[in-house]
């Protein structure tokens, strides 16, 4: 599994629109630059998560982004299919051949479908309320550091 540029950004930013819109809409801009993401990247990453239902998008003067539903029920493996589609492992290629199909059928068995079975459980566990409140702790921390 390789986590792409894409599900990395669009992580950063639904953590950013949690943690900052309350129940307002929040304009992508302010998004982009709090995070140093591009705003017509981060464009691109917003039409697939709206496509998904993860959020909505209002127009206008008044408009901007909202999640469209609570942080705790999107999970990260939500985000991350709605953004590149399936995470997991692809199936191990199984020969025809006696010899081949009992290498290819033990590989599946023993590491792709056990790693594929924990990145999925690992993954629908952690919800965007979990990545918020682990990031509102790290920037509470943070501010309370002093350098003498």
């Amino acid at each position: 599994m390789k986590f792409s540029k894409k599900c990395r950004y669009g992580l950063r930013a639904l953590i950013d629109l949690s943690a900052n819109s309350g129940n307002d809409h929040i304009v992508l801009g302010s998004i982009a630059e709090r995070n140093g993401i591009s705003p017509q990247y981060l464009e691109q990453v917003f039409a697939s998560l709206r496509r998904a239902g993860i959020v909505k998008g209002i127009k206008g003067s008044q408009g901007g982004y909202r999640l469209n539903a609570d942080p705790k029920e999107i999970t990260v493996a939500t985000i991350l299919e709605a953004l590149d589609g399936s995470y997991q492992i692809d199936d191990e290629e199984i020969p025809e051949d006696s010899h081949g199909h009992g290498i290819g059928a033990s590989i599946q068995e023993m590491v792709i479908d056990q790693v594929n079975g924990q990145l999925d459980r690992l993954l629908r566990g952690i919800t965007l309320d979990d990545l918020k409140k682990r990031y509102l702790d790290h920037r509470e921390y943070s501010q309370d550091m002093y350098y003498i």
